[in-house]
């Protein structure tokens, strides 16, 4: 039983995790393209319209790492099932790391933008921004897939609770 809850925490926070993600990818096609940069800025940043994406996303997004090495941890001997779920790991870990490595420098630009004229580097930043979003849902989106693969292969732990 402790397997079957355990994948059951791992897909619910990786799901959680990968929502606000997919969020900016549906996100992003207005955003680049038919918003102009005055309301790109000021909803995106002088609004701090994503501001809970950092207190209750950050959280969550170590939490389904966490909670898919766990579930690695707990299928250590079932060996095909146990390597989807490290591959799945390891792309919800390299997503977040995509995103301090990407997104992360963007939003320290994006921080002292204040009202008035657009700033030089808008473009840039918006770019660097919207694309660093759309590799760490790719990211996520690839771990959730190989974590579900590896929990339905492996029975989800219903064969260890019967």
């Amino acid at each position: 039983m402790t397997l079957y809850a355990a994948n059951v925490i791992c897909l619910v926070l990786s799901a959680l995790s990968l929502g606000p993600s997919y969020a900016h990818v549906l996100e992003a096609p207005p955003r680049l393209t038919v918003w102009p940069p005055e309301l790109w800025r000021d909803a995106t940043v002088l609004h701090r319209q994503f501001e809970w994406y950092a207190w209750i996303g950050a959280p969550i997004d170590v939490a389904a790492i966490i909670a898919a090495f766990t579930v690695a941890f707990l299928v250590r001997d079932l060996r095909p099932t146990f390597w989807l779920v490290i591959a799945g790991a390891a792309c919800l870990a390299v997503g977040l790391a995509a995103w301090f490595v990407i997104v992360a420098p963007a939003n320290a630009v994006l921080a002292t933008w204040k009202p008035g004229p657009i700033p030089a580097d808008f473009d840039a930043i918006r770019t660097r921004w919207e694309t660093g979003h759309m590799i760490v849902a790719a990211l996520k989106l690839c771990g959730l897939v190989l974590l579900c693969m590896a929990i339905v292969r492996s029975g989800g732990g219903m064969k260890a609770a019967s």
